[in-house]
């Protein structure tokens, strides 16, 4: 008797433990929270505060610190923002106010830095020429973490102009909570061997009027994010990998959210919004994405499928009031990292809240 009654106890704590975890279970999934890897919430990465969390590709490649904690040289001025940047033992640079940027500042063969602003630091060039447009170009560099700054231009205008900025041959960079509006040419595109870079909670957009006539032949050029500069760059084949978490195609916007060739892309949790679209996620030569828990509304071709793409995989989306495309076709890439990750229902209000310079400062982390 003792014997079946220690057995009827046992059966009973295992009925009551299963109906625990199912409980445990359903209030997970009701708090808006699901995981993409069967990892992610095994390590969960970029908890705000936490320096030493890095989300999506930029955690991976040995991971990305910037600047670290190393002694901060504060700006407020072009001539001390050029030369803060220039100078490569100079590891962390605090933004301040408005610098009006005269001319294009080339952020070049550096490694292991920080630049971040303050609330309401903004990075302005009012140059649409050719020649004289753009912002801040980044080349050869490596371990780069860009923070909480605005990057404004003066408006679209095809002139074959430069992006208010650009990441050329660049690894391990991690832009978070910044803002790109009216880029001349582009908002923020990445090239030439770039990877392992993530952008989260960024918000891309344009205020301002495209200006028509230009040389390059667009009378609409706001192109936001090109990711591969040609079919032609082979040698760009097994790089691009590349993270869009959190982040806000907003108003103005008319292509390239982004536009890739040859990556893998990872686009979660983010937020496509802009009435004026034409196409919003664009898939061109061997392109691998992941779409994955996004809000498009109010958007045409959510995803467009070029010819010559490898392979997108569409999972957990909203699309109200779209037009257009919004299926993918084959098996992407799986990411080999874990990223906190929010059901789709909860992301338009995360995002209008979280998205562009909304720190205070350089805070770690961002979810």
């Amino acid at each position: 008797m003792k014997m079946k009654n220690k057995l009827k106890f046992f059966a009973l704590a295992l009925v009551l433990s299963f109906a625990n975890c199912t409980t445990e279970d359903a209030a997970v999934e009701q708090s808006g929270t699901t995981a993409v890897s069967e990892n992610s919430t095994a390590n969960v990465t970029a908890k705000v505060g936490d320096c030493s969390q890095v989300p999506g590709w930029a955690s991976q490649n040995g991971g990305t610190k910037g600047g670290g904690t190393a002694t901060e040289t504060a700006v407020s001025t072009y001539a001390q923002l050029k030369s803060a940047i220039e100078n490569t033992s100079v590891k962390v640079i605090k933004v301040s106010g408005t610098i009006t940027v005269s001319a294009r500042i080339s952020f070049q063969n550096q490694s292991g830095k920080t630049i971040y602003g303050v609330k309401g630091a903004k990075l302005v060039s009012t140059n649409q020429t050719k020649d004289g447009s753009g912002i801040i170009y980044f080349k050869n560099c490596k371990n780069l973490i860009i923070r909480n700054l605005i990057f404004e231009g003066p408006g679209a205008y095809d002139t074959d102009g430069w992006d208010n900025a650009t990441l050329d041959n660049c690894q391990n960079v991690w832009v978070d909570h910044c803002e790109f509006r009216d880029g001349v040419d582009g908002n923020f595109d990445i090239k030439n061997k770039s990877n392992y870079v993530t952008v989260s909670y960024t918000k891309f957009t344009y205020l301002k009027a495209p200006k028509a006539g230009g040389s390059g032949g667009s009378d609409d050029h706001r192109y936001s994010n090109l990711i591969g500069s040609s079919d032609s760059a082979t040698g760009d084949r097994g790089t691009f990998k590349i993270t869009f978490a959190r982040c806000w195609w907003a108003s103005g916007c008319r292509e390239r959210m982004p536009r890739v060739r040859f990556g893998q892309v990872h686009i979660i949790n983010s937020y496509f919004n802009s009435t004026v679209s034409n196409k919003c996620i664009s898939a061109g030569l061997e392109a691998n994405i992941r779409v994955d828990n996004n809000v498009f509304e109010g958007v045409k071709n959510p995803i467009d499928l070029l010819s010559g793409y490898t392979a997108v995989t569409a999972t957990g989306n909203i699309f109200t009031s779209t037009s257009g495309n919004t299926a993918g076709k084959n098996t992407a890439f799986k990411p080999p990292y874990s990223i906190v990750t929010l059901a789709a229902s909860a992301v338009k209000a995360d995002i209008t809240a979280g998205a562009g310079a909304t720190f205070s400062g350089n805070t770690c982390g961002s979810f």
